[in-house]
């Protein structure tokens, strides 16, 4: 299964205090959160993140809260945190 590094998103409208990040995207590459989600479900790829000030590797995962769709948090370590967030946006 590839590894992906994850290094920028998209969000909905980053002027909200309410953020929605629509795409994810990487050396070459950009997807809708929906493709990412498919793709981690379906085990074709891994998907990760490098903190810019610690180095350590978050690992991209799904979340299903009941009753919504699924979306996308990281996990280093164990403990969720908001590594996604902190991307600079897609160009």
């Amino acid at each position: 299964m590839p590894e992906v590094q994850v290094t920028c998103i998209r969000k909905s409208d980053p002027s909200r205090s309410h953020e929605h990040i629509t795409h994810l995207g990487g050396q070459g590459w950009k997807w809708p959160v929906a493709q990412v989600v498919r793709s981690i479900e379906s085990g074709d790829n891994t998907f990760y993140v490098i903190d810019p000030r610690t180095r350590k590797r978050s690992e991209v995962m799904v979340v299903k809260p009941e009753g919504k769709k699924p979306h996308l948090r990281t996990h280093a370590d164990g403990t969720p945190n908001d590594n996604l967030l902190a991307l600079p946006p897609c160009l």
